[in-house]
């Protein structure tokens, strides 16, 4: 009796992290219906809360000792749904539907610049990757095309003049996710251990200025960490350049 309940447990799935992970999926799924219904702003939202379940779900699963090559796998495949195909259905429905053919091609060059990341994710998944992303990840990038739905709605700017830098900013985005830049993970940060009080009294800031402004704070915080890739390249080349004038000199 014993071994046979060993093999069921070892046949199992854990369940919170799963649950949250099937909560990402959700919220995915439901930034698709709302998008093609024309509720830019819900679609938006749902993908900002899958980031926020996404996230959750791998803390829950290393605090638990729950993390399982299943909960990987199933985790990848609504990340493709949530980061991937949302967020590019949101920008087509949004604005990019009236450029025909082009249109849904920029979409779909962001979707599968998405898989393709993710794809590459799984096979590197190594402790220097869990430290730094190779590339954007995918959860940032829609948060840069779902901050920007945010943010254009809260400051009313006209649709027919967001057309064409949308467009340019799902090409670079998909580029980002393909590309070598180096990205903090954060997955190192522990906010179960003591911090100095300033650093309480600095997250307690960042709080209210969020509540205050959404849209705009998070519209700036998500393309501050698009950003971060490229700044950090090029700090990088800028340190091999002067070590190699150092050795020649």
């Amino acid at each position: 009796m014993r071994r046979r309940s060993k093999r069921r447990e070892k046949r199992g799935v854990y369940l919170l992290p799963n649950l949250l992970t099937a909560a990402s999926l959700l919220c995915g799924f439901y930034a698709l219906v709302a998008s093609w219904k024309g509720e830019f702003v819900h679609a938006a939202v749902a993908i900002l809360l899958a980031g926020l379940f996404d996230g959750i779900d791998g803390k829950v699963a290393r605090l638990t000792h729950s993390a399982s090559r299943f909960g990987t796998e199933f985790d990848s495949l609504a990340d493709l749904v949530s980061f991937g195909v949302a967020p590019a259905m949101l920008a087509y429905s949004w604005i990019l539907h009236p450029y025909g053919r082009w249109g849904w091609l920029a979409a779909f060059l962001y979707v599968i610049c998405g898989a393709l990341r993710l794809a590459r994710f799984n096979v590197r998944a190594t402790a220097a990757e869990m430290r730094h992303f190779s590339g954007l990840p995918t959860p940032a990038a829609a948060y840069g095309i779902a901050t920007t739905v945010l943010l254009s709605q809260r400051l009313g700017i006209p649709i027919e003049e967001k057309g064409l830098f949308l467009s340019i900013l799902l090409y670079l985005l998909a580029f980002l996710m393909v590309s070598n830049f180096p990205y903090p993970s954060f997955k190192d940060l522990e906010l179960l251990r003591r911090r100095p009080f300033s650093t309480l009294v600095t997250g307690i800031l960042i709080m209210v200025v969020v509540i205050a402004e959404p849209q705009i704070t998070l519209f700036l915080c998500s393309w501050a960490y698009v950003t971060l890739g490229p700044l950090k390249r090029v700090r990088i080349m800028r340190q091999e350049k002067l070590v190699k004038e150092r050795e020649l000199g």
